[in-house]
Formats: structure tokens, C-alpha cells, sequence
């Protein structure tokens, strides 16, 4: 897939998906689904969890450098994601946004779609004070050649968020663009979105949270060294470094489903128990850390980079008054995600 930040290195023509997409939920694939070729759109819109350390080619799906005008015109338009970097939120408020998916799992997941270019958009000063109509008529058709642009309904965009998407079509429609707009999604009764799986998430409600996402949530992360604990506990750990923008769940204890570590158990993922948080029966740190112990498996992971797949929530955070009982109960975590995990295989 071909990733840039620069309109002036752009595939075009393009056929535009628009939106921040932090999460690639379920609601987001629906926007995306009327840009990608009429093959995939048939296709279901579900996505594979992120397994492995392999990230997407940045590289164009198909260089045209040596086409001329005529041929260039009748190629079909290249399945295009724009987003913003960073967040509008992020620029305004100062503040640093924490993702559901950061750049490297986006990619992948875009992938899989069937998404050919991403363009990150570098938000500014410039691009905040940008008028709805300049916005379409430069960017969206004067840089990309926009043949199609799909929003979802509640898409808002220009200065001060004032174009609509009743705007939108009529700009586009100038320039006999058409554009979908999708209505909003729900599921149970509740309206898919990344603050109600950052919601669930905060909560330890997986079942929620992977419901809306349609996948599991995962982290991925480099092995690096750590103080190990768990090693002079009788469970050694694998410390994850993760993207420090990425979005961590309510801290505790998950039985997660592991892939990265050996190639004997991509298919299914070994099983593991996860540990989210500030150790604070041995020595509570301020930052937390994300580490997993494999069950039933052993090996070097240091350097590897590790998908977690988190399936269970097993219990919040707590403090021990001794290391026995921390011990104990780490044994009883481990037995509880093995049953978990080996009851759905």
C-alpha cells in the first residue's frame, strides 16, 4: 500500500474514503466499502486480527510514471483512505491522543480491506482555516481527482467543522463527483463508534468492545528487556513495548491469544495471560506495562515484535500483602485463560 503525507506524491485519480478511522471498526468499514474495486465490495467486511510483525509495502500498488495522459485517464482509481495527522482534536487541544490503532496496525488493516493508498493528511493551521468549498475544490478534485468520495453521516469538515455532508455533495456534485454518504451503524441497539469501544475498553468489557471492532482488540509490540519478575515468580514474561500513542485497556489481567513468537503456532496463536498495569505489590511504577506469560511454551522472544489478541478479561488490577499470595493467584490466572482459550479452540 502506498503511504503518504504529500498530495504532490499522490496516485490519482482516487476514489476517496474520508474520516479519522482510529479503531477500522465495523462502522468504518462500511464507509470504505463503496471506494474499494466492485470485487472486494461483494466480499464480507470483516477483517483478520493483526497476527505477526509483517507491516504493509510502502510502495505504489501501481507506479505510472511512464504512462501518458490517455492511459492514465482510463485507469481505474486507486481505493484511497484520507485522514488527518495528527488528530484535529490533538492540534487544537494540545493535548496528545491516545489510538485504537496506531499507523502500523492501520496500515494492516487497510490492507485486508483492500485499500491501496493512505494519505495522511498533515493538519495545521492552514488546513483548520481551510473553507468547505476550498477544501473539495483544491484538495479533494484539484489534488487527488477525486471520482468518488464516501463519508458516514455525520461527517463534518472545513473551518470550524462547518461543511456538512449536504454541503459536500453539492460542492462535489460541481465537478460531477458523486458521493455516499452511509448511515451510521449500530449494534444491539447501540450506535457503533471508537468512543464507545474506548468505553468498553476502559470498562474490561471485551465482549463489547470486540463485538463493535468485529475482531479482537490487539496490541503489538517489541520484546525488550524488563526487571524479571515474573521469572523469580516461577513466570517468566515477555515486556512489550508498545507505540507510546496506543490505547490501553482497563488495567489487569486478560487471557490473550499470542502470534509472533514461532511459526509452529501462527495458525491458531499460543495462549497466554496478560498483564496490564503498575505492579503494585512488588515495586508500583508510574508508567504500566503490558507483559505476557505463554503457557506451555518456551523460548527467546526478545526482539521479536508479538500480536496480542485479547479474547478474556479476567480480573482488574490488585495489590497483594505478600508475594505468595500474588504467586497463587498468578497460577490461578494462568488456569483460568487455559481453560478460556483451549474452550474455544
Amino acid at each position: 500500500m502506498w503511504i503518504t503525507s504529500s498530495l504532490t506524491t499522490a496516485l490519482t485519480p482516487a476514489s476517496v474514503a474520508l474520516g479519522n478511522f482510529d479503531g477500522i471498526h465495523q462502522g468504518h468499514r462500511q464507509v470504505m466499502q463503496p471506494i474499494l474495486s466492485p470485487s472486494l465490495r461483494r466480499q464480507p467486511l470483516s477483517v483478520p486480527p493483526l497476527t505477526g510483525d509483517s507491516y504493509g509495502e510502502n510502495s505504489p500498488p501501481n507506479p505510472k510514471t511512464s504512462l501518458d495522459d490517455a492511459e492514465e485517464t482510463s485507469l481505474e482509481p486507486y481505493p484511497t483512505v484520507v485522514t488527518f495527522n495528527p488528530h484535529p482534536q490533538e492540534f487544537f487541544s494540545g493535548q496528545r491522543r491516545t489510538l485504537l490503532t496506531p499507523l502500523s496496525e492501520k496500515v494492516k488493516y487497510l490492507e485486508a480491506i483492500g485499500v491501496q493508498q493512505l494519505i495522511l493528511l498533515p493538519f495545521d493551521q492552514d488546513l483548520a482555516n481551510m473553507t468547505p468549498e476550498a477544501f473539495v475544490e483544491e484538495i479533494l478534485v484539484g489534488q487527488l481527482n477525486a471520482q468518488q468520495i464516501s463519508v458516514g453521516q455525520d461527517f463534518c469538515f472545513g473551518r470550524q467543522r462547518s461543511g456538512t455532508v449536504t454541503e459536500l455533495k453539492a460542492i462535489a456534485a460541481r465537478y460531477g463527483v458523486k458521493v455516499h454518504l452511509v448511515p451510521l451503524q449500530t449494534t444491539n441497539g447501540d450506535r457503533i463508534s471508537s468512543s464507545a469501544i474506548r468505553a468498553a475498553l476502559l470498562e474490561g468489557n471485551l465482549p463489547q468492545a470486540n463485538s463493535i471492532l468485529g475482531r479482537p482488540y490487539s496490541l503489538m509490540g517489541e520484546v525488550v528487556q524488563g526487571k524479571q519478575i515474573g521469572r523469580t515468580l516461577g513466570f517468566p514474561t515477555a515486556n512489550l513495548q508498545l507505540p507510546p500513542e496506543k490505547f490501553l485497556p482497563r488495567h489487569g489481567v486478560y487471557a490473550v491469544r499470542v502470534y509472533g513468537a514461532s511459526s509452529r503456532c501462527e495458525q491458531k496463536g499460543a495462549i497466554g495471560a496478560l498483564n496490564i498495569g503498575t505492579r503494585p505489590t512488588v515495586d508500583e511504577i508510574a508508567t504500566p506495562t503490558v507483559e505476557v506469560h505463554l503457557l506451555d511454551w518456551s523460548g527467546d522472544l526478545y526482539g521479536k515484535t508479538l500480536t496480542l489478541h485479547l479474547e478474556h478479561f479476567l480480573r482488574p488490577q490488585q495489590k497483594f500483602d505478600s508475594l505468595d499470595q500474588l504467586t497463587a493467584q498468578i497460577q490461578t490466572d494462568c488456569d483460568s485463560a487455559r481453560t478460556l482459550l483451549n474452550a474455544i479452540e
